[in-house]
């Protein structure tokens, strides 16, 4: 990627073109660590930069930017330009092409205002960045308020930054993001649930929760977590503190890129608790917080636009943390089950976090590492033994007999009390025909013998 990135710069110099890396990966490269990616900045127009390569896409060729595709990579290539007036708190109505000085003075941070020559083995900086960087502070380019109101994203960013780099907030710039945290409605929630994912996946998430709430910014964008402040956990279980408190240290105990469902399950495991609090004469309880917490998760999920599959993940995971604590007492089928869920990986490990943040009882945890170790995939998810085919051959109508015996079947199955298709039948017809001749249930629905 970087040889790529440096040829880019080339071609663009060989036709006659100032062409710079500019931004995070020559904050990375200051910071000694390696970029992800590498963006171009040159003097070369839109129209210039596509007439020079055979790839590329126009991403944000109003705004100057052109993607350029060599090597199997994507680089970012922008013109130099300066902004003029942002009216809806989000981007500028147009853009001038205009020099490398102009183009770092209209963007966000310090830290992000660096160019770098790769050909001179030279960094450019305007805006004193590398001083900044050398002092791990995050300060905006100018007046704060005035670059907040021209992007109100930056509000978030600023957050994400400090947290994920380790650094801190300058204090006119936080003062201004204490005062303007509300505006941040005005962004789209698309480019919110972006920045959060990238607080809460990245190094540093506690700090990144604590950064929110501090800033303001917590109860503009997730008013559920922020409500888990001083909600107080029985002391036994939970010696650390409050529900915000725990919440706060299972994200500092995240391991290296976690995914988003392992993320923000920890983020939201607890977010029931506000709602289920209770004083009872024994103790503090939460009784169901963990079906409470799994609705709230999706509410908030679906309102930040997750896709499906993370929010089905996430909150099988919410709703399902509370299991762990009891999976000793569980019968082998059970237990089979909660390791055959797609989610298990993240389950586990929620739990693993779960428990270093409070009571440090690693048994279920290690009970369920060894299970899994145990186990094979085939004695875990088996090939069902029936199917409603089987069932419909033997003369069962279609119904919820059906359904409930093919679950009797693969509870069996999973206790290895049915080891075989013909025994599994052979149940099925006795089964059929203990249900057939019974009295109706009162509430409806046969009763299940195991």
């Amino acid at each position: 990627m970087k040889e790529a990135a440096l040829a880019i710069v080339r071609q663009l110099r060989e036709a006659g073109q100032m062409a710079y890396w500019a931004g995070g990966c020559v904050r990375d490269m200051v910071r000694g660590v390696e970029p992800n990616d590498y963006d171009i900045a040159t003097t070369a127009t839109p129209e210039q930069v596509q007439n020079l390569f055979p790839k590329t896409i126009p991403v944000g060729v109003q705004f100057g930017v052109i993607l350029v595709l060599k090597s199997g990579h994507q680089f970012e290539v922008a013109t130099f330009r300066s902004d003029e007036a942002y009216l809806d708190g989000r981007r500028p109505t147009s853009v001038r092409y205009g020099s490398p000085e102009e183009d770092a003075q209209r963007r966000d941070f310090t830290i992000n205002g660096l160019f770098y020559d790769p050909v001179a083995n030279e960094i450019i900086d305007y805006v004193g960045g590398r001083e900044d960087i050398g002092r791990k502070l995050v300060r905006t380019i100018g007046e704060p308020r005035h670059r907040f109101g021209e992007d109100k994203l930056r509000l978030l960013r600023a957050i994400r930054f400090a947290a994920n780099l380790g650094f801190e907030i300058e204090e006119k710039t936080f003062e201004a993001v204490r005062e303007m945290a509300a505006e941040i409605q005005a962004v789209s929630t698309e480019r919110i649930r972006e920045e959060l994912v990238k607080i809460f996946t990245r190094p540093n998430a506690g700090d990144g929760l604590e950064l929110l709430d501090e800033s303001g910014l917590l109860r503009s964008v997730l008013p559920e977590v922020a409500a888990m402040k001083g909600v107080e956990q029985p002391p036994d279980f939970h010696p650390e503190g409050d529900v915000f408190t725990h919440t706060r240290l299972m994200l500092d105990l995240l391991p290296p890129n976690p995914g988003v469902v392992l993320g923000f399950a920890v983020l939201l495991h607890d977010v029931g608790k506000p709602r289920t609090f209770e004083r009872a004469p024994d103790r503090i309880r939460f009784n169901e917080h963990d079906r409470v917490g799994a609705e709230v998760a999706e509410q908030i999920l679906r309102q930040l636009r997750f896709s499906n599959e993370e929010i089905a993940r996430i909150v099988v995971c919410v709703r399902e943390h509370m299991r762990m604590q009891h999976v000793k007492e569980m019968r082998p089928a059970k237990v089979k089950r909660i390791l055959a869920r797609e989610t298990f990986a993240d389950e586990l490990e929620l739990h693993r976090i779960d428990c270093a943040a409070s009571h440090r009882n690693m048994e279920n945890y290690e009970f369920l590492k060894a299970k899994a170790a145990e186990l094979p995939l085939e004695v875990v998810k088996p090939a069902p033994l029936l199917t409603g085919r089987d069932l419909l051959a033997i003369g069962l109508k279609p119904g919820r007999m059906i359904g409930l015996i093919l679950r009797e079947v693969q509870e069996l199955q999973l206790e290895e009390r049915l080891k075989s298709s013909e025994e599994a039948l052979v149940y099925a017809k006795r089964r059929v025909a203990e249900l057939t001749s019974s009295p109706p249930n009162p509430g409806g629905a046969a009763e299940s013998p195991i």
